[in-house]
């Protein structure tokens, strides 16, 4: 597991764990398993988005503006409230058109609904963009370094799990020349605009 998704889990565990699996009807340990899917596949887009120097000046932008960790000061807030800090905003801008096939495929390796899937991941991604926040803010990382931290968070991903960051990398691949890098610079000027 990397440092991004241990450090979401280590939050949510608990109270806000079972928080999540109530609002989606689901289990705690389903909960659990969805989330510690859903977090890497966030981080490894944003880390494919940030790959890009323009990608990564916006991404550091926003997580300088919004992104500092603070949302973890009051998690069960947050949590009975989670439209407040615009997750589908998140999702739209690191998966760009490809969200739905994304959500499709956590539920199918999740064994959840993909309703509850794309609330899953909407209701996470602001936590993972507060846990990079958090790293880049503690560390004082510029938008290069946060750069190669996200590409070594993605590297433990695919690590931990070749198969669900393989579907991933072949998902954000649009036109299907092998590489997704050209595919997201086209989206990397929109980045959390």
């Amino acid at each position: 597991m990397n440092a991004i998704t241990q450090m979401v889990m280590q939050q949510i565990t608990g109270g806000a764990s079972q928080q999540i699996a109530q609002r989606f009807g689901i289990s705690e340990s389903t909960a659990n398993t969805a989330i510690q899917l859903a977090v890497p596949l966030i981080l490894s887009a944003m880390a494919r988005n940030a790959a890009q120097p323009q990608g990564a000046a916006s991404l550091h932008q926003a997580l300088n503006s919004d992104h500092d960790g603070s949302i973890f000061n009051d998690l069960s807030n947050y949590l009975g409230n989670p439209q407040a800090a615009n997750g589908a905003g998140i999702l739209g801008h690191v998966f760009s058109g490809q969200q739905a096939n994304v959500e499709s495929n956590l539920a199918q390796a999740a064994g959840i609904d993909q309703s509850s899937a794309g609330g899953l991941m909407e209701m996470v991604a602001p936590l993972v963009m507060g846990a990079v926040g958090q790293a880049q803010q503690q560390n004082g990382l510029d938008a290069s370094q946060l750069s190669n931290m996200l590409a070594v968070q993605q590297q433990q991903a695919q690590a931990a799990a070749p198969d669900v960051m393989g579907m991933l990398g072949s998902m954000l691949d649009q036109n299907k020349d092998g590489s997704a890098m050209d595919d997201l610079w086209r989206v990397a000027g929109n980045f959390f605009k």
